[in-house]
């Protein structure tokens, strides 16, 4: 198992699991490798790095948009510099509107694990919008995707489809407190279980990103119920166990913590956690919206051989389009309405264009290979970056599991949040620009995972290293 801190020996790749979404753009709007500065050209010509018109957009939209965006972490406010604007994806690319091409390696925070705008899942929705975008009824799909989620995700006999992660984090709360009727909650300190106002305590994602407090508009009493923990320390849940014993209705953490940086648990730590909630009658909830899909085909849970009694899915169950989920034992779901009592709703919940886009990604992880690869690409990818860092005098640590992985600016280990503060963040900040001039896009924080895909090639990889290597130099 990868772990924080640690570098590993190179892998020789071998054939990945085929893909039928090449990149392929028109030539009216193509954009060769050399559109930015990059370590390895495909074109002697290159052109100068300039995000004019996504300066233009940008200060637009901050007059129709708070901050100019719709999610906090988009402004690049930890990292300075412009953002860029979008104009399209493919495979494991993206372009700005000023003509620059990346090297993507956020995915649309997780989403796009077998690449963006991959042919197969484009045929499949233009199929089904032929019947409508949304009915407000139960549609077959639903059948169809609960039953794939069912059979994957060791926790989880049945299955409610929500719209975000988010959604499924409120949900899953309300379920916990119902079923055991107690009222607290205990969460870690760094992890983002969504902006409802009880997960809103010590937060990580957008939170930790631009340093906020607690969220103003947030009553105490939606938090008082709230108690927090640093990750990795079980002592200090033993002892939340001991003064509030018979009240805790649930422990909820990211079983590798995502939104303050990539951080895994220590060998004993989701262990003890499953043996202390089984000892006080409490339910283990595991937020798997990143790691869902993504470490193993059942997610973090199959590849530690931990079974929580709930499980929160998202991003990658929905294939890129708006996707949320959570599930458990069969005796506990049956709580939610209209089976049970515990009430929950949704509009565009189970619609059919999300159901198509997460059936055929589900497909497609299934392929024999698919795993394999993204381990072998992103540990050369981790180790390349930290070779780099440490030959360039840098302090820095990382660490990855299949298709996700992170980096820290300290030595470390980094077992926690409270080590993750110890990173040198201005110096993140320019390794970053530095980067996305290099063409590569990385997450616009120190405190948020990285994410690699199918569509990654050896040649992704390297070209990434090379550039790492050159703005390490020049930092």
């Amino acid at each position: 198992m990868a772990g924080i801190g640690l570098s590993w020996p190179s892998s020789n790749f071998t054939d990945r699991p085929k893909l039928t979404s090449a990149i392929s753009r028109s030539s009216s709007s193509r954009c060769c490798l050399s559109s930015v500065k990059m370590t390895v050209s495909v074109d002697q010509k290159k052109k100068t790095f300039t995000l004019e018109k996504s300066e233009q957009a940008f200060n637009a939209a901050k007059e129709l948009m708070p901050g100019g965006v719709n999610s906090p972490v988009r402004a690049f406010k930890s990292v300075g510099g412009q953002p860029i604007i979008i104009d399209s994806v493919k495979g494991s690319h993206m372009w700005d509107i000023d003509g620059n091409e990346y090297i993507d390696y956020v995915g649309s925070w997780g989403p796009a694990i077998i690449g963006h705008a991959d042919d197969e899942v484009l045929a499949a929705l233009a199929e089904t919008m032929k019947k409508g975008t949304s009915f407000g009824a139960p549609c077959l799909l639903e059948n169809v995707l609960a039953e794939m989620v069912i059979s994957a995700v060791p926790s989880i006999e049945m299955v409610r489809f929500v719209n975000s992660g988010t959604e499924a984090c409120m949900g899953v709360l309300r379920l916990a407190r119902a079923f055991t009727g107690k009222t607290k909650l205990i969460k870690f300190e760094g992890c983002y279980h969504g902006h409802a106002d009880a997960f809103l305590v010590k937060a990580g994602s957008g939170v930790a990103t631009l340093g906020l407090p607690d969220s103003p508009g947030v009553p105490k009493a939606a938090t008082s119920n709230t108690l927090t923990a640093p990750y990795n320390d079980i002592a200090a849940i033993e002892e939340l166990f001991k003064t509030h014993k018979g009240e805790i209705a649930a422990v909820i953490l990211e079983p590798v913590v995502g939104n303050s940086g990539f951080i895994t648990p220590t060998p004993e730590f989701l262990n003890s956690i499953r043996s202390i909630t089984k000892e006080n009658d409490t339910l283990l909830i595991f937020d798997e919206v990143m790691t869902g899909f993504r470490l193993a085909y059942g997610g973090a849970q199959e590849y530690y051989g931990i079974t929580p009694d709930l499980t929160t899915l998202g991003k990658i169950i929905g294939g890129g389009l708006p996707v949320g989920a959570y599930g458990g034992r069969r005796d506990i779901m049956e709580m939610v309405a209209p089976a049970g009592p515990m009430y929950q709703a949704g509009t565009l919940s189970g619609n059919p264009l999300a159901m198509t886009a997460g059936i055929h990604t589900l497909k497609r992880l299934q392929r024999s290979g698919t795993y394999e690869y993204l381990d072998k690409i992103t540990s050369q990818l981790i180790e390349g970056i930290l070779d780099a860092g440490k030959k360039g005098g840098h302090a820095i640590c990382g660490g990855y599991i299949s298709g996700m992985f992170g980096f820290f600016f300290t030595e470390g280990p980094v077992y926690n949040f409270e080590d993750a503060k110890k990173s040198d963040t201005a110096k993140f900040a320019k390794f970053y620009r530095g980067m996305l001039e290099e063409g590569v896009y990385l997450a616009p924080s120190q405190f948020e995972a990285g994410f690699t895909g199918l569509a990654h090639t050896p040649e992704d990889i390297q070209r990434t290293i090379d550039a790492a290597e050159k703005v390490f130099r020049q930092l």
